[in-house]
């Protein structure tokens, strides 16, 4: 196996800040995001009957619920009401993955063009929308308003992947990928139990989770906030047009014709990447792996209010479980292993945990199977995203990262939601395997 060569490196000092920047932005993003995992059940279910008490039986929730009825008639064996509430969740997911996957390679396109600091900061931009929207979503509709433009605006996690890569070599970048998974597990860790307590103060009567959305609202304009004022450009190509266009504006033609034959005897000539995997292979593996394991961080909460009555702060209380396990994990054995290590440790671990998901029915065999399933969280999408990271260009980076993921924790998660539902109701007695979903 060939290592590929890497761009030079950013100065140490540099890459030292735009980490802590990017570990800071992260963690306001995800603890954001987090919020609303463990509510799902019970704020669909607060929709569900306050549009039941009004007159008109034409809103959109009354025609997506009919929808809904009519796909569990289409059954042999009828599905029972109540699995509403799921079947809703599980439509909601795949129409925010799908959206996802729709957005993620353009927003990743445009950073390549215009640089990872202007895309991000509109995505930012949407995501203030998004949840402002869900501060103001005394009904459904304004919900599902909210659902579509943070489907459409997310690219903020893509985007620190394409910075951290950007200020990276080789030799960095798995422990620097395995830094945005402590991220992750860490928001995991806290945000759904914040948001299950904060879900308990009612501030607006027409909306009880208003509070939850209010301080959700609060972290991401400061995220936005904190990016504006301290996130450099890290994209070498929009670097150097800026600082060209900045400093060397009124040079005459030879002048910059002396300092490129300058620069070209004196720069060595750029060494070929050698390519070890195709995109289209890290691509198809992330779609397969992730159309399977599709994210338990949407589908834990569904399942266990429906098997063991889990309201918001026992659902916190297991997501958080997970996120403590992910992210003991990659800061210690994840950021130390090769990549493919990573990912063959993560397969493993991930078939072990469905296999005793798929039969639970103890609280204690649901934290067993929750443990294997952190590992799985902890080590195969970081792996992945490190094996991609390193097949891309500089000037390429942003939208060949945004394809990986909009294949795999978006793309996939949509196909999934109406295979696993026309498949998996039929062979599998437990009813929340067909309603996964990942970020």
């Amino acid at each position: 196996m060939t290592s590929p060569v890497s761009s030079p490196p950013v100065a140490g000092d540099v890459r030292k800040k735009v980490l802590r920047v990017l570990v800071i932005s992260l963690l306001l993003d995800l603890i954001s995001f987090t919020f609303i995992l463990p509510l799902f059940p019970q704020l669909l279910e607060f929709y569900r009957d306050h549009e039941s008490t009004t007159a008109s039986s034409d809103t959109i929730l009354s025609q997506i619920l009919h929808g809904l009825n009519a796909y569990k008639n289409s059954f042999a064996r009828p599905i029972n009401d109540r699995y509403d509430i799921v079947l809703l969740g599980g439509a909601l997911g795949s129409l925010f993955s799908f959206l996802q996957a729709i957005a993620s390679p353009i927003i990743g396109a445009l950073s390549d063009k215009y640089g990872r600091r202007t895309a991000l900061l509109w995505s930012m931009a949407g995501n203030i929308l998004s949840v402002a929207l869900w501060v103001a979503a005394v009904d459904f509709r304004t919900f599902l308003a909210s659902r579509v433009v943070g489907g459409l605006s997310e690219g903020n996690v893509q985007l620190a992947l394409a910075i951290a890569t950007d200020i990276s070599d080789d030799t960095q970048r798995g422990a620097t990928m395995a830094l945005v998974g402590v991220c992750f597990s860490i928001a995991f860790t806290f945000g759904p139990a914040l948001g299950a307590a904060l879900s308990n103060i009612t501030t607006v009567a027409a909306n009880p989770f208003a509070t939850a959305a209010g301080f959700s609202l609060f972290l991401i304009v400061t995220e936005t906030i904190y990016l504006y004022f301290y996130l450099p450009e890290t994209l070498p190509l929009a670097s150097s047009a800026r600082a060209s266009a900045n400093g060397d504006g009124h040079e005459s033609a030879a002048t910059k014709k002396k300092k490129k034959e300058k620069s070209a005897s004196t720069t060595p000539a750029a060494v070929p990447r050698v390519r070890t995997n195709s995109h289209s292979l890290l691509n198809f593996t992330h779609f397969i792996f992730v159309l399977f394991f599709s994210g338990m961080e949407f589908s834990l909460p569904f399942m266990t209010y429906d098997l063991f009555s889990y309201g918001p702060a026992q659902s916190g209380r297991l997501l958080g479980f997970i996120g403590l396990v992910a992210s003991l994990l990659q800061g210690s054995v994840t950021r130390r292993l090769h990549p493919l290590k990573v990912v063959q440790l993560g397969v493993l671990s991930c078939a072990g945990g469905f296999f005793l998901l798929g039969s639970v029915t103890t609280e204690m065999g649901l934290y067993v199977a929750a443990a294997l399933l952190a590992v799985t969280s902890a080590t195969v999408v970081t792996g992945l995203n490190s094996l991609s990271s390193f097949e891309a260009e500089v000037g390429e980076r942003g939208g060949k990262l945004g394809n990986h993921r909009s294949f795999g924790s978006y793309l996939s998660s949509s196909v999934f939601h109406h295979l696993a539902s026309l498949f998996l109701r039929l062979f599998f007695p437990t009813p929340f395997l067909p309603h996964l979903r990942l970020k």
